[in-house]
């Protein structure tokens, strides 16, 4: 209860009377006058009523004390077992906390980033995001639910901005083991077929076993070799880039028994392969109007080493010619096709008969160079229908189309097939979306019998015009006209003559984009982006299995024909496994060196100095057996001396709410007036005398 003033004039008018009364009185009592003392007393009770005296008591609330509860569900909590003691142990600690009206709890979900690349654990943060609106002195302490692998712990208590005791909660048992692989260093590029170096190793966090670790090595998801390891030392590795683009390179160390998680067992490392040269053979024989065609193409791009021979006549030939008339340098058969066949990325034969030139043995090396993972194009001409074709030789046997004897000849557009529409080599050519084809016509074609693999391309009454296969580990392609030359001359419009002629060579070069069964996946961000391509029907739901362990399918929407996409955002990181029927995929989500993988050990060290400093606990939650046990909480008034090693105490607050205020005016009403007129009735009373 406090006093206070309200006057009725200001303070100066009141302090100029109280003066005027006091040499009154003064003067009063020193004269003796009668009544001096009662006039003084009156005088006094009338600044008083003047100053409006009152009386106020102050209605005030306590207010409760707030204590955040943070509990980690970062990656690193995410196994099956963690989860179940973090969700035993949190209801525990709900009904403990409950049991005290004055303590009001606030729970944080603690996830890592949604969108950051570097995932950690940041319970601090989240702390100091969820407490912001709190003075600092209704704070009685805070409480971490964690495995301990926290990133972002103050160095000092003066950071948290509030003077409490802070206590850890640890899922995760003593003595926990687990083995991760992580590669050390790595290129980021490197040239195809050109030998590469890596080094990687594997770590054992907690009791080690000891003993190697053998890993396994794929590329592009095909097993390559398996290393023998010694945990805690850098292994080399030495591997060469089979493609162009993305490559992915996986490594995973066998399981053991015991350990947390294998969520980090695996690792993988992106190489883009870059060709240096891409060495190409042409061979052309009749001369023709397009002889050119495909020599300005390869010669138009700057990567490409070009070895082109043009045969003018076979050597029964006989019509008086010098040879240095005739030719600049000698056929050098066997060196080509012998020596170096294996140094050639592409062969082409351009409207190529047999003739003689070539040994009947040398086709049996090009059928062997295909089906050891070489590339054959054959631009074929009248020629191939005749009786020097060279489908009539050992290179039947890669070729995807038999030759009937027979030419088409009538004008038609190049149209693409229904595996065509599909089929990333021919897929969206400028002009191929309108009937007819925005493009000119050709004239002939070499008639087939049914081929194998997929023709992409039609001429005349549907006849196959562009074929694609495999043979063994190579590629072949077969454009069975000569009238390609046509589009790049302009006639009736021309066409897309530079972007098909490019697609099909790099598709025999095997560029991973213009694959036409694949199934890739890439992050941005947390976002998953699925792209499934085919040339048959829809491929279905894609499967989705999360670092986590657990699986989700997704459907797959087309967007363009024989091409399929899926989106998927995830809240977690690391290496995601995308399969859709025999095909699979590997992307990682995040950094691959995210603190969140590094260590999945739970531990006590990490909140032991902040819990010391503070006068908190630090324990386990995981007692004998498979029960769960949260410690007694302690309320305390005033601070926090002691730490208590069996119980988390909790600092109560002092703090209260205003919730209103009372007043007693002391002058107010009939008690003031009665008080001013007993004073003035005793004034002439005595006067009276």
């Amino acid at each position: 209860m406090t006093l206070d003033f309200q006057p009725f004039l200001p303070w100066s008018v009141i302090a100029a009377l109280a003066a005027v009364m006091a040499l009154i009185a003064v003067f009063s009592i020193w004269r003796g006058l009668r009544g001096a003392l009662v006039r003084s007393l009156a005088g006094i009770a009338l600044l008083a009523a003047l100053a409006n005296p009152l009386l106020m008591q102050e209605d005030r609330d306590r207010l409760s004390t707030i204590v955040p509860v943070v509990i980690d569900r970062s990656q690193s909590q995410l196994t099956p077992e963690r989860i179940k003691m973090t969700d035993e142990a949190l209801a525990q600690l709900k009904d403990r906390l409950a049991a005290f009206p004055r303590i009001e709890p606030r729970y944080i979900d603690a996830k890592d980033t949604a969108e950051s690349d570097t995932p950690a654990t940041r319970l601090f943060s989240a702390l100091h995001a969820a407490i912001g609106d709190i003075p600092p002195a209704r704070i009685g302490g805070a409480i971490f639910l964690t495995d301990g692998q926290i990133h972002d712990i103050p160095s000092s208590t003066q950071s948290l901005g509030f003077s409490a005791p802070i206590h850890g909660l640890i899922t995760g048992r003593a003595n926990e083991f687990d083995r991760r692989i992580e590669v050390v260093r790595g290129p980021r590029f490197g040239i195809v077929n050109e030998e590469q170096q890596l080094t990687l190793r594997v770590v054992d966090d907690g009791p080690s076993p000891g003993g190697i670790a053998p890993v396994t090595v794929k590329l592009n998801g095909n097993e390559i070799a398996t290393l023998q390891a010694t945990p805690g030392q850098e292994t080399p590795f030495s591997f060469k880039v089979p493609r162009a683009g993305n490559n992915v390179l996986e490594f995973s160390v066998a399981e053991l028994p015991g350990e947390i998680t294998l969520v980090n067992n695996r690792t993988v490392h992106l190489i883009e392969g870059i060709r240096q040269n891409m060495r190409v053979l042409l061979v052309s024989g009749e001369p023709h109007a397009g002889e050119r065609a495909w020599r300005n193409l390869l010669k138009s791009d700057a990567s490409v080493d070009l070895v082109h021979f043009t045969i003018l006549r076979p050597p029964e030939k006989q019509d008086g010619t010098p040879i240095n008339e005739l030719s600049l340098i000698a056929f050098p058969t066997r060196e080509l096709f012998v020596d170096k066949i294996k140094d050639f990325d592409l062969i082409i034969f351009d409207r190529y008969q047999h003739r003689g030139v070539l040994p009947i043995l040398y086709y049996d090396y090009i059928a062997q160079y295909v089906q050891n993972g070489g590339a054959l194009l054959i631009a074929a001409g009248p020629e191939h229908a005749s009786q020097d074709s060279i489908a009539l030789t050992p290179l039947q046997s890669v070729l995807p189309a038999e030759p009937t004897g027979n030419m088409i000849d009538k004008p038609f557009y190049p149209r693409l097939s229904e595996e065509g529409r599909k089929h990333p080599v021919t897929r969206g050519l400028d002009g191929a979306d309108v009937e007819p084809p925005h493009w000119g016509r050709w004239f002939r074609t070499v008639d087939v019998e049914p081929p194998e693999g997929q023709t992409v391309m039609v001429g005349a009454d549907n006849h196959p015009l562009l074929v694609l296969n495999r043979a063994g580990e190579g590629r072949v392609a077969m454009l069975l006209s000569d009238q390609g030359w046509l589009w790049s001359r302009g006639f009736e419009g021309g066409g897309p003559s530079v972007a098909l002629y490019r697609r099909i060579a790099h598709w025999l070069m095997k560029e991973p984009a213009l694959e036409e069964e694949a199934l890739t996946a890439t992050a941005s961000g947390r976002t998953l982006q699925i792209t499934r391509q085919t040339v048959g029907d829809d491929p279905g739901s894609a499967t989705i299995k999360y670092p986590s362990g657990k699986s989700e399918t997704v459907k797959l929407t087309q967007g363009e024909p024989g091409l399929y996409r899926a989106e998927k955002h995830t809240d977690e990181i690391g290496l995601f496994e995308i399969t859709n029927g025999k095909l699979s995929t590997l992307v990682h989500v995040g950094a691959v060196d995210a603190p969140e993988f590094k260590a999945m050990i739970s531990t006590t060290d990490t909140l032991k100095s902040l819990a010391s400093q503070t006068k908190g606990l630090v324990t386990r939650v995981a007692a004998a057996g498979n029960s769960i046990v949260v410690p007694p909480i302690l309320p305390v008034r005033g601070a926090v001396r002691i730490a208590d090693d069996q119980r988390m105490s909790i600092h109560l607050t002092d703090e209260t709410v205003l919730r209103g205020i009372n007043t007693l005016p002391l002058f107010a009403g009939f008690l003031g007036l009665a008080a001013l007129l007993f004073l003035l009735a005793a004034t002439w009373w005595r006067e009276g005398r």
